[in-house]
Parts: structure tokens; C-alpha cells; sequence
């Protein structure tokens, strides 16, 4: 496994790695794996990546190499079409993956940190997620300033303020 590698804005083209990594974000849990169609069909999943980039998408792509290994992104729900952590009209919902083999190497951290980022930019005050309650990326978050705003069943809705 090569130790470099970098992140790159994420483009039109990147929708189907990102189905990618909605799986990886999916089947997070060891030995409990859920087929990739089944997944990518579900509502739930799909609102994630359907029209990717379109207006207010933002992501990046950890490359390295020529090889894809991570991704994070963002996109504002509705109110008639919440995502799984809506917290309200304008926050925009982040959606992290990442290659198994290169977890704990600091990709997701990077991705988060710069997705963070360029949401401050934008000028955004708040950036949502929803994690599975056992999911070891609850720690990432955390870490990164995230804390939880609502318990659902089985998973939790955090919240990062970006003032």
C-alpha cells in the first residue's frame, strides 16, 4: 500500500465511486455486509447520490495513485426528502466512506476536516451527519468537534457548529 496520498475536489464523474463508498458507509459492521444493488436501490441510500453535483454538492476524493480510496461529500435535503441526519433546511448532511484497507491511516480525518472546511467557506454555521451507534467513526467524530443532537433508533444524529 503506497504511504502517500492526497485529496482532490470530487467531479461528476466520481458518482459511481461515491455509490462506492455509500456501501462502505453501509456495511461499516464486519461479517454483516449487504449487497451493493440493495443498498444503492434503497431510498434511504440512494437520496445520497441521485443527480450527484448538483447545485450545493460539494466532496472530495482521496487518491492514491490512480487509486480511488475515500471520499466525502455534501448535499442539503429537503424537508419532504430528509436524509437520515436532517437537522434542518439549509444544513447541509455529510456522507464519508473509505476504503477498508486504508482506515486508521488518517483518510477519513482529511476528508472531514476538509469538507469542514470548505463548508466554513461557503459560510455555512452547521454541518450534520447520522452514525450508527457502534460505528467506530462515532470517535472520528467526536474528535472533530461533532456531538450528538439526536438519538434515533440504532443510530444518532450529530452536529458540528462551523463558527
Amino acid at each position: 500500500m503506497p504511504e502517500s496520498w492526497s485529496l482532490r475536489p470530487a467531479v461528476q464523474t466520481d458518482g459511481v465511486f461515491l455509490g462506492d463508498m455509500v456501501v462502505e458507509a453501509a456495511n461499516w459492521r464486519p461479517g454483516a455486509a449487504r449487497p451493493r444493488h440493495e443498498i444503492l436501490s434503497h431510498p434511504d441510500y440512494s437520496r445520497y447520490l441521485s443527480g450527484w453535483m448538483r447545485p450545493g454538492d460539494v466532496g472530495f476524493v482521496a487518491v492514491a495513485g490512480a487509486e480511488q480510496i475515500g471520499a466525502a461529500w455534501y448535499r442539503t435535503m429537503p424537508p419532504n426528502d430528509p436524509g437520515f441526519g436532517y437537522v434542518g433546511t439549509g444544513v447541509p448532511e455529510l456522507i464519508i466512506g473509505v476504503k477498508p484497507l486504508w482506515r486508521s491511516h488518517g483518510v477519513g480525518r482529511a476528508l472531514l476536516r476538509r469538507l469542514c472546511d470548505e463548508a466554513r467557506t461557503e459560510g455555512r454555521a452547521r454541518i450534520c451527519l447520522s452514525v450508527e451507534r457502534g460505528n467506530f467513526a462515532q470517535v472520528l467524530y467526536r474528535s472533530e468537534g461533532f456531538a450528538v443532537t439526536r438519538s434515533g433508533f440504532g443510530r444518532d444524529t450529530m452536529v458540528m457548529r462551523l463558527g
